[in-house]
């Protein structure tokens, strides 16, 4: 499974690429919102950080607005992943894009039908939102075992199935075991990953030993 971090603050994400954990950053209209800065100057900086698709989202709502868009974004790197959303003008411009060689993610995905109309359009990536569906009573790992079902029975279909809306690690791990492409994280839920407090105790009692035996490693 590929791993995604889901912010604009390229502090976070700086720390977390130099660690080897990040296959690609996604960003949304909110995420930029929450930076306070350009969209333009945010999306640069993160594409020289991560060599991975980074997914910047238009924010038009109309096939041409989002052309215009998607024509500025594309511009800013070759690994820039253009944003679309789930909706008949943004499936049409996925199409366009994809056919263009251009990166596409589609976005606010919350069914099954939806997914196969974004693989169909010839979308990179379809993101399904898990929590956001956890939140409504349903069970949003439901969502993606039917997606991947779905798209297993059609070998054609290239499109990747990125999780999103993620809350914490359990999401990723049974996202793995449904055979998803790829989570993308909040930088809290990442880090989660290789927290556990038997770990952190083993490794107390390991470093208490070696001190008492009085050696170093030199």
């Amino acid at each position: 499974m590929k791993f995604f971090v889901d912010t604009a603050d390229t502090a976070d994400i700086k720390a977390l690429a130099s660690s080897g954990l990040l296959d690609g950053v996604t960003t949304n209209p909110s995420l930029i919102a929450k930076s306070g800065r350009k969209i333009l100057d945010v999306v640069a900086e993160i594409c020289a950080l991560v060599p991975g698709p980074v997914s910047a989202e238009v924010a038009a709502t109309d096939y041409d607005g989002m052309m215009r868009e998607a024509a500025v974004l594309r511009k800013i790197a070759a690994n820039v992943c253009v944003k679309l959303p789930l909706t008949p003008d943004g499936l049409r411009a996925c199409k366009t894009l994809t056919g263009d060689g251009v990166m596409t993610n589609v976005t606010l995905c919350f069914s099954a039908a939806q997914a196969l109309l974004a693989a169909k359009a010839g979308a990179t990536f379809v993101s399904p939102f898990v929590g956001r569906l956890d939140d409504l009573g349903q069970d949003g790992m439901e969502l993606i075992a039917d997606i991947v079902q779905i798209y297993d029975n059609y070998p054609a279909l290239t499109t990747e199935v990125l999780v999103a809306s993620v809350r914490h690690p359990i999401h990723v791990v049974q996202a793995a075991k449904l055979g998803a492409h790829v989570a993308t994280l909040p930088p809290n839920v990442l880090r989660m990953l290789y927290s556990h407090p038997l770990t952190d105790k083993g490794l107390a009692a390991f470093l208490k030993d070696w001190a008492a035996t009085g050696q170093t490693i030199a």
